[in-house]
């Protein structure tokens, strides 16, 4: 602190350096104050008290002074998360969304895109069928049998499936190494099911054995039952040596080094595939949707209705058969510019390794909930005082509140919801690294008003998600009836005219779901049907009815579904 003496010299130096008498007289003053009253605080003023976003943000203050109380943070946040959500400002997101599909539809070669699956099932296939489904972390060898309609019990079931978890070891094996493990795998399920208790044609020793396969990785498909390989992602290597290449050819390959004849006669995405296996069992089955880490949906649309750009090299044989088909949305590419879009839902896109790439999907997925909830909860702790005032320090981690988590929390109660979240982001207090340095404060309890915070944050950010993706079914529902209605009325007496009208005396669509989020996230179903019901009654309801109805085994049924139409168009 300094003293009257250097107080008055600095005075003196003032008037030197030109000062007036009167500022001179005013900084004796002041630091006269100073000397009398202390160091002075600092006020909201002197700093931007607006908390950071980002993991790199310093911890709040030991003891810190809230701006607002929870309710206020818990009353904006409902505001700007459920509002553009609510009646007339959901219907008119739903018609903008409209508009972006329909202009995917015709030019975006990224989204959109028409599969070579161009029929539904008669619902008559029968058969058992080897189906085949690589995914992320397992893969998946069945035999499926498909009974028919008219079956007694079942239409469909699994009669032997083999799964194989696919860890880093596999993972790691380059180019033919991982597709000579596939086969591995696929023979070792064969011949189990080739025993006397499962002789059948389908998995007879003469000819080629016909195979169906769910791939979730991204291939450029050329055919029914081929595509270019792409890059695969998380963490795979075994496109290292074999971008560009067949991905029927090479399980062939494979499979044929093994002394096993099979042909790759039907591939099909996840969407398509759960869109297919349902409609194996209902035939008011035009939609599918998958939300679980990621978001996708399939529709079945009018060929018309897809730029003729889009299907590539088609031979024409192809168009003469198909009136309709099967389109793979890739729905989290949409929604720039008109997404009801928030300061949290900013910082999440600015921090992304792609931002602006799936707009949508940031808004509804499960790798993007937890997230949400991250981000807001930091801002609270800082402004409202909630956990204490304090971060955990897991929680100052991008992406360390995972969804998972969220859910079990919104649908738990708040004694076993605490110590999950207790045990999984504990407070916690750098502790000193010298004996002399005073022992750190004892960190704050987490408690269950706390956890009821966090509960509140949770349902509005999953009750947005199922209000978004409400909206897009509706969209693409209205669109595929304004198509048919269309088709009707250009193609006349086509043949096109007459599947148009068909798809118009529909008075129920089903849409085809699986995926962790929709299956599992408390609430989250009810609340997507109930604004889904809520979208048709405002459009009048007169053209029927929206259902969701799960969609399990869907990747196996529907590669096996696909391989039956195939067989079935070809008999007739």
């Amino acid at each position: 602190m300094p003293t009257l003496r250097q107080i008055l010299l600095a005075a003196v130096k003032s008037l030197l350096r030109g000062k007036s008498l009167l500022a001179a007289l005013l900084a004796l003053w002041t630091g006269a104050s100073q000397l009398s009253q202390g160091p002075r605080s600092a006020s909201a003023s002197d700093s931007d008290s607006r908390p950071k976003l980002d993991d790199t943000a310093p911890a709040p203050p030991a003891e810190p002074r809230p701006s607002r109380t929870p309710d206020d943070f818990l009353g904006e946040f409902d505001e700007l998360f459920l509002r553009p959500t609510e009646g007339a400002a959901l219907a008119h997101l739903a018609q903008m969304l409209k508009a972006q599909f329909q202009d995917g539809l015709l030019t975006n070669p990224a989204c959109m895109l028409p599969s070579y699956n161009h029929q539904l099932p008669s619902r008559s296939e029968h058969g058992r069928y080897l189906a085949l489904d690589v995914g992320g972390s397992t893969l998946r060898v069945a035999v499926v049998q498909l009974r028919g309609r008219d079956a007694d019990g079942s239409a469909s079931r699994i009669v032997r499936q083999d799964s194989f978890k696919i860890d880093r070891a596999v993972k790691d094996l380059e180019g033919l190494a991982f597709f000579d493990w596939v086969a591995q795998k696929i023979v070792s399920t064969v011949s189990a099911a080739r025993g006397p208790e499962h002789q059948d044609p389908h998995l007879g020793s003469t000819g080629p054995l016909f195979m169906g396969l769910a791939w979730s990785f991204p291939i450029e498909q050329t055919s029914l039952k081929g595509g270019k390989l792409q890059s695969m992602g998380k963490g795979f290597r075994a496109c290292a040596t074999l971008l560009g290449q067949d991905l029927g050819d090479i399980i062939k390959a494979a499979c044929h080094a093994r002394g096993l004849d099979v042909e790759l006669a039907a591939i099909v995405n996840d969407s398509t595939a759960a869109l297919l296996s349902e409609a194996y069992l209902n035939s008011s089955t035009r939609f599918s949707l998958i939300l679980g880490t990621g978001v996708n949906i399939a529709v079945h649309l009018p060929v018309a209705t897809v730029g003729r750009a889009k299907f590539g090299d088609r031979p024409a044989t192809w168009f003469d058969k198909a009136s309709h088909v099967i389109v793979n949305t890739e729905l989290g590419m949409f929604g720039k510019g008109i997404l009801p879009i928030t300061r949290w839902d900013e910082a999440l896109n600015a921090a992304h390794a792609k931002p602006d790439f799936q707009p949508l999907e940031h808004l509804v997925s499960g790798c993007y909930l937890g997230e949400m909830c991250r981000l807001a909860l930091v801002e609270a702790v800082a402004t409202t005082g909630v956990l204490g005032g304090l971060v955990p320090p897991s929680l100052k981690v991008p992406y360390s509140l995972d969804t998972e988590t969220i859910s079990f929390i919104s649908g738990e109660s708040p004694e076993s919801s605490l110590a999950l979240f207790k045990a999984r982001h504990p407070q916690s207090s750098t502790p000193s690294t010298s004996s002399s340095s005073p022992p750190p404060p004892t960190p704050p309890e987490i408690n269950k008003q706390d956890i009821l915070f966090i509960r509140r944050l949770a349902s509005s950010i999953s009750q947005r998600s199922s209000a978004i993706i409400a909206a897009c079914i509706f969209a693409l529902w209205q669109f595929k009836i304004e198509a048919e209605a269309a088709s009707v009325s250009d193609l006349e007496n086509d043949a096109g005219a007459a599947a148009a009208r068909e798809e118009l005396s529909l008075d129920k669509h089903v849409v085809a779901f699986n995926g962790s989020v929709i299956e599992c996230y408390p609430g989250y179903l009810q609340n997507l049907q109930d604004y889904l019901d809520q979208l048709i009654t405002a459009a009048g309801g007169s053209a029927g009815t929206i259902s969701l109805v799960g969609a399990k085994e869907s990747s196996l049924l529907g590669a096996a579904v696909a391989l039956a139409c195939l067989e079935e168009g070809k008999a007739n």
